[in-house]
């Protein structure tokens, strides 16, 4: 029960860190990635407050034998880089180009029920399973 209720606390504040920081708008995160057009640098800001949160949690998970909340850490074991990684965080790159949206700021703006977060959801489902299947 712990689990699901910091689970759910968790996502409320990560949902909520998104929607304070802009990043569910895709206009402002196509302007962040528009380097010669209207840049917009304040999403640069969030990445290293994000940058700056995680880094002392990853040091103290180096410590830990296993999670609080799990028996086992469960971390990529693959670290080369192949043509499959190399295509996806291609295809992962155009679509966060073009759509405004990677996955989290998709859930949390698909919450609102907006046609472009609901196909963009639908399409990141989509490319989900044609991958495991590959």
């Amino acid at each position: 029960m712990a689990r699901i209720v910091l689970g759910l606390i968790s996502g409320l504040v990560f949902g909520f860190g998104l929607a304070l920081s802009g990043m569910d708008n895709p206009a402002k995160v196509q302007n962040f990635l528009d380097l010669a057009g209207t840049w917009d640098p304040s999403l640069a800001f969030v990445m290293g407050g994000a940058i700056a949160v995680a880094m002392p949690a990853f040091f103290l998970f180096k410590k830990l034998e296993k999670p609080i909340l799990d028996q086992s850490f469960h971390l990529p074991t693959k670290s080369a880089l192949d043509k499959r990684l190399l295509l996806g965080a291609g295809i992962f790159g155009i679509g966060w180009g073009l759509g405004g949206l990677c996955p989290g700021p998709a859930l949390s703006s698909a919450g609102l029920a907006t046609t472009s977060a609901l196909v963009f959801v639908a399409a990141m489902i989509i490319g989900m399973a044609v991958a495991r299947r590959a």
